[in-house]
């Protein structure tokens, strides 16, 4: 790390320590312009992933309104980073407010969890992941129709994929808790567990659902990009995307 990276940092944390005393509206505001960009990063992802929502001032507004709470908020004795504390404050502010706009019209919700529900009842059923022939029949359609809906509902599923993991977060962080690490190892243990959850979730997958994932949420692509990368439309990125979130769900539904 260079000097000035050093001095960055050690600014930043007499910020803190110095608002942490006073109180001071100045210095928080101060505080708040260090992070901006993390807002910023978060509504894109955001942005990205709903092309049909197009309000992305009003999200931006909620990710500074959240900001400035987790500044108020935050305790740095709690023992982790602030920025991880404040972007489950910001994810979780922007999805409850896209919960809220109720953009996802109330028959694609619908068909989305006859879906979900479908893929589960046939997974206990079967011991093994169903086919799409099998799911088909089960709904009573085409494959085709299935194909259009899991490429017309990945908003759907990604808010709700976002939505649970986000609030799972929150649950088990220790950050959100009342507690420090040292008095609640408890809360360490279920953090730690749900990121393992997660990545043998994500093992399961099949090689271009891994792939989807990967550079969809690690990555922070776009469907367009992801689907330039491997070759095929950006309709069946959504598709292969659909299907894995509805797995890693159908996996994480007992944790």
């Amino acid at each position: 790390m260079s000097n000035s990276e050093t001095q960055g940092d050690d600014k930043v944390m007499d910020q803190w320590q110095l608002y942490k005393k006073s109180g001071s509206t100045e210095l928080r505001n101060e505080i708040v312009l260090q992070y901006t960009g993390l807002v910023k990063k978060i509504v894109l992802r955001f942005k990205g992933s709903y092309n049909n929502f197009g309000q992305l001032d009003d999200m931006v507004n909620q990710g500074m309104i959240a900001l400035i709470n987790a500044v108020e908020k935050f305790d740095s004795e709690l023992g982790n980073k602030f920025e991880t504390f404040a972007t489950l404050k910001i994810r979780g502010s922007i999805i409850d407010f896209m919960r809220k706009q109720d953009w996802v019209p109330r028959s694609q919700r619908s068909l989305s969890k006859v879906l979900e529900d479908t893929f589960g009842e046939l997974y206990v059923q079967n011991g093994r992941e169903p086919t799409e022939n099998e799911i088909a029949e089960k709904m009573g359609i085409t494959i085709e129709n299935l194909q259009k809906i899991l490429e017309q509902r990945h908003n759907s599923f990604v808010l709700s994929y976002e939505e649970a993991i986000n609030e799972k977060m929150m649950e088990v962080s220790p950050l959100i808790t009342n507690q420090r690490k040292d008095e609640s190892p408890e809360s360490q243990i279920l953090y730690d567990e749900l990121k393992l959850e997660l990545g043998d979730a994500i093992d399961q997958l099949k090689e271009k659902e891994r792939i989807v994932v990967s550079l969809y949420y690690y990555e922070n692509l776009k469907l367009r990009e992801i689907a330039e990368i491997l070759g095929v439309t950006e309709s069946r990125v959504s598709q292969i995307h659909s299907q894995a979130i509805i797995k890693m769900k159908t996996r994480l539904k007992n944790y």
